[in-house]
C-alpha cells in the first residue's frame, strides 16, 4: 500500500494525535511510514500541518504537492489552504465548522467557512463533516480528531481498517479518555456510510 495522507487545522484541535495514530496503525500493519508536522505558532490558533507518507514510494516525510491521496481537514480555510497538496482524483474530509482567527474579532470580516466549503465542492472531491453535531452526544468537539479517522476508514480512502485505528487509539490515548474516543471514531465510520 502506498498512500499520502495531509492533515490540516489549527492549534489545539488534535491534529497531531490524529497523524500519529495514524502512523503507528501503518506501522504495525507492517507498512513503512514517514511522517512530519509544521506546527508554527500552533499554540496561538496558528495553521498546523501533518504529512504522513505510507508505503515503499515515500522516499522523505513532506508529500509534493499534487501528490496526497486524501485530506484530513479540522478547518474550511485551511482545507483551502493545503487544497494543492492533492491529487486529481484525492478525497478530502473536512470539517464545516471554522475556527475563526483573532483578525476576524478585530476586522468582523464575517467569515463563516461557508464560501470554503462552496469552493472546495466545486473543485475535488469532498466529504463534509459538522464537528459540532458528530461529537455533540461526547460533550465536547475536541474528539473529532478522533471522528474524521472513523469517517477516513469509513470512506475507503485511508487504506487501514478500524481494527488497527482502535488498536492504538487503546493504546495511545489517556485511559480515562479511551472509551469517549472510541465511540467519536465509531460515529465518525457511521457518518461516511451517509456520505458515500
Amino acid at each position: 500500500m502506498n498512500k499520502d495522507i495531509l492533515i490540516c487545522g489549527v492549534g489545539g484541535q488534535g491534529t497531531v494525535l490524529a497523524s500519529k495514530l495514524i502512523a503507528a496503525a501503518a506501522m504495525n500493519c507492517g507498512h513503512a511510514v514517514h511522517s512530519a508536522e509544521t506546527i508554527g505558532m500552533a499554540q496561538r490558533g496558528g495553521s498546523v500541518t501533518s504529512h504522513v507518507r505510507i508505503g515503499s514510494n515515500a522516499y522523505s516525510p513532506l508529500i509534493p504537492k499534487g501528490s496526497a491521496d486524501i485530506v484530513l481537514a479540522f478547518e474550511p480555510a485551511e482545507a483551502v489552504r493545503n487544497l494543492p497538496y492533492l491529487k486529481k482524483d484525492g478525497t478530502i474530509i473536512v470539517n464545516s465548522v471554522p475556527v475563526k482567527p483573532t483578525t476576524e474579532s478585530l476586522n468582523d470580516t464575517g467569515y463563516d467557512g461557508a464560501e470554503m466549503l462552496e469552493y472546495l465542492k466545486k473543485k475535488c472531491g469532498c466529504l463534509i463533516i459538522d464537528a459540532e453535531k458528530i461529537c455533540e452526544p461526547f460533550g465536547s468537539s475536541r474528539y473529532f480528531n478522533v471522528a474524521i479517522l472513523g469517517a477516513a476508514v469509513g470512506s475507503g480512502k485511508l487504506g487501514l481498517t478500524a481494527e488497527a485505528l482502535m488498536q492504538e487509539i487503546e493504546a495511545r490515548v489517556p485511559a480515562k479518555f479511551i472509551d469517549t474516543n472510541k465511540k467519536a471514531f465509531l460515529a465518525g465510520l457511521e457518518c461516511s456510510k451517509c456520505i458515500k
